[in-house]
């Protein structure tokens, strides 16, 4: 096996899921896993995680301090956290040479935030991944952009009830849609500052295409819909692409797709086994 050791920076739903997964598809356990959590993290939480993590290594370190963790060695970092910890952890991590994957791409959002964090990959001569996530197609979309790409509009469909606690409150009552309605249009920059728990696919989109202020936005409050479906529209020199994605929602996260769990579980097995796909 390739990949001999991971790291996990949190392990909240999707941390949990993706080592779950991990248990069912990995031809033999990794010598050692490394999980940053935070500061104060009681013992029985500590126990847990190792716990867990034990069904697909031989050993496992939690720390809870940056310091620690940052010797930890592994071949590959994963960021599991929130976007708050791409600037406070992964900008750290490159710099010292650790390649490291972001599921919280709407942190790149931020222009100070992502010059920082191209830097520090290039200061550690290594590589920041941006993983497909909830979308797909992100291949042909990267692949279009070298072609030249005229337009890119991305379309987000969630239940109410997902847009909660988000600036979607302040434009409709959310308890008493019963129809699908936009309540943003916009480009990516605005989207992923404003709603950063829900516009990571944008900013995905965003940079596998044409940049934030060039890709269009519509957030949607469906109540016909299940779970996150996203849906966009590629128009290039090369030819066009229409994708919709119906993404089941974690049961334990509704704001999580499964399919961004399992984009993480392909990110690790493609560096566990021989093809890559």
């Amino acid at each position: 096996m390739a990949l001999q050791t991971l790291a996990l920076i949190g392990f909240g739903n999707i941390a949990t899921q993706l080592v779950k997964s991990l248990a069912e598809h990995l031809p033999e356990p990794f010598g050692r896993i490394d999980v940053l959590l935070r500061p104060g993290t009681s013992s029985e939480r500590i126990e847990a995680v190792s716990s867990l993590c034990a069904t697909i290594s031989k050993k496992t370190r939690v720390h809870t301090t940056q310091a620690s963790f940052q010797q930890c060695g592994a071949a590959l970092v994963i960021e599991c956290a929130a976007h708050q910890a791409v600037a406070d952890h992964v900008v750290g991590m490159l710099s010292m040479g650790y390649e490291s994957i972001v599921t919280s791409v709407g942190a790149l959002g931020d222009a100070t935030l992502a010059e920082r964090l191209i830097e520090a990959a290039q200061t550690g001569r290594t590589r920041l991944v941006v993983p497909a996530g909830a979308i797909g197609a992100l291949d042909i979309v990267a692949a279009l952009k070298h072609a030249g790409i005229e337009s890119l509009c991305y379309r987000s469909r969630k239940p109410p009830a997902t847009w909660r606690d988000t600036p979607a409150e302040s434009a409709l009552d959310l308890a008493t849609v019963d129809v699908a309605t936009a309540f943003y249009d916009g480009n990516a920059r605005e989207a992923v500052l404003d709603y950063p728990k829900n516009a990571n696919v944008a900013a995905a989109l965003a940079l596998a295409g044409i940049g934030f202020e060039r890709t269009q936005v519509t957030l949607i409050a469906d109540p016909d819909v299940d779970g996150n479906v996203h849906e966009f529209d590629v128009v290039s020199a090369a030819g066009s692409v229409s994708v919709r994605i119906e993404g089941k929602a974690s049961k334990d996260n509704p704001k999580t797709s499964l399919p961004t769990v399992y984009s993480l579980v392909r990110e690790v097995m493609n560096r566990v086994g021989p093809l890559v796909v």
